[in-house]
């Protein structure tokens, strides 16, 4: 193991700008990085990542997050294990999936994502990024829990000061400062919408929230704070980029966007692509339990481990042409890519995968549809070539297009 001088360091422009070769170049040269910045290892072959994720010997904990979370959201499901991770993740994980998802937030999702489409689809031009993917999840969340969307800015400003200090690896303090600012005026927004709902139980999530009980635990109104403030920046800032990608994607591969457009059923296989391809988290920390014998050396106890999922999910051990998008690629399993089994690493796996998984899928199925049948000549505004950004969450900074104008959407 080195510090690997001839990498472009990942606080440095050059790695932001395009981090891939040099994940190539970890990948196959340096698997195993002490960086001292971030005084983290980093980890970037596929079956290391995998394994840290499944943790099937708990050699890897989540106790980072107390440090990299707990300050702007306070204590999250994130941070527990064992039996008191179960309870919780029971008490919450129910509203993402089955019957709750199909009867109750569906029809949430196709409203939001049509009330957006129906600002600029007679326009015959929109940015996807700005007029659509930014506002839809955000939307979505805020009407799931029952609350106001005339405070969609508020929501995006926390969200977005909030990633910011979750990405925030090269330690600037104003960036630190904004952050544990949004912890207190999110608290200080939801405790008594919290309060209140107790007393009033509705249909929503919040609700579900407030009422949910497993063997005799109920979620304190700190705990459901917490859990809304992560399911807005988690689930607002991963489908933004998810949706904005997958549209970038396959609009720079016409023949395959053509192929998505004639057959809907391959939205998914898409979707699951653009998460292998273009995650819309590059990195996830863990913390070693115990010594830990990786690709290119040890990981002592104790340590914080930055798993780069952007170059894991790249690596030629495990996808053939991994540096090509390919919805047809049989290497990638579209049925399993939205659970814990899946093959591409952007959702994490074992205990701690991403809750809102399910959820995350509908959106981008109803968005994907909804768009396609809103925009059916589809294509990318003239010379653009979509660029992405960010190194802890990565997607395109804009993605304006052009479409033959239609007046409703029943036209």
């Amino acid at each position: 193991m080195s510090a690997a001088p001839q990498l472009p360091d990942i606080l440095s422009p050059e790695f932001a700008a395009d981090p891939y070769p040099a994940y190539a170049v970890m990948r196959e040269k340096e698997p195993l990085i002490w960086h001292e910045a971030t005084q983290s290892y980093i980890v970037s072959r596929y079956e290391d990542v995998e394994r840290i994720f499944k943790d099937m010997r708990s050699e890897f904990t989540t106790d980072n997050y107390d440090w990299q979370v707990e300050p702007v959201h306070g204590k999250t499901i994130l941070q527990l294990s064992g039996r008191e991770h179960a309870v919780r993740r029971a008490l919450v994980a129910p509203a993402f999936r089955g019957r709750d998802l199909q009867e109750k937030f569906l029809p949430v999702i196709e409203r939001n994502s049509r009330e957006l489409i129906d600002t600029f689809r007679a326009s015959g031009s929109a940015d996807i990024v700005s007029d659509y993917a930014t506002r839809f999840p955000v939307n979505v969340i805020a009407d799931m829990l029952g609350l106001d969307k005339a405070d969609h800015a508020r929501f995006h400003g926390w969200y977005t000061a909030v990633i910011a200090f979750l990405g925030n690896l090269s330690g600037d303090p104003e960036v630190t400062a904004a952050g544990e600012r949004t912890r207190v005026e999110f608290a200080e927004y939801m405790i008594p919408i919290i309060r209140e709902r107790r007393e009033n139980l509705g249909d929503d999530l919040l609700s579900t929230l407030c009422a949910a009980e497993v063997d005799g635990v109920r979620m304190s109104d700190e705990d459901i704070k917490a859990f809304c403030s992560l399911l807005l920046a988690a689930g607002g800032e991963t489908t933004d980029k998810a949706i904005a990608s997958i549209l970038a994607n396959l609009l720079t591969h016409p023949e395959q966007l053509a192929a998505v457009r004639e057959d809907r059923s391959l939205i998914p296989a898409a979707f699951a692509e653009t998460l292998r391809y273009t995650p819309p988290v590059h990195m996830i920390m863990r913390q070693s339990a115990v010594e830990v014998e990786v690709s290119g050396g040890t990981i002592p106890p104790g340590a914080t481990v930055t798993c780069l999922i952007g170059a894991a999910n790249r690596d030629e051990r495990r996808f053939r042409e991994p540096d090509r998008f390919d919805i047809f690629r049989d290497d990638l399993t579209t049925t399993s890519a939205f659970s814990a089994a899946a093959d591409h690493l952007a959702f994490a796996l074992g205990r701690h995968f991403c809750v809102g998984a399910l959820l995350a899928k509908a959106e981008v199925e109803i968005g994907m549809n909804q768009l396609l049948d809103a925009m059916p000549d589809l294509r990318l505004a003239d010379g653009f070539d979509p660029v992405e950004e960010g190194v802890f969450t990565r997607g395109p900074k804009s993605l304006p297009v052009r479409f033959t104008p239609v007046t409703s959407a029943g036209a």
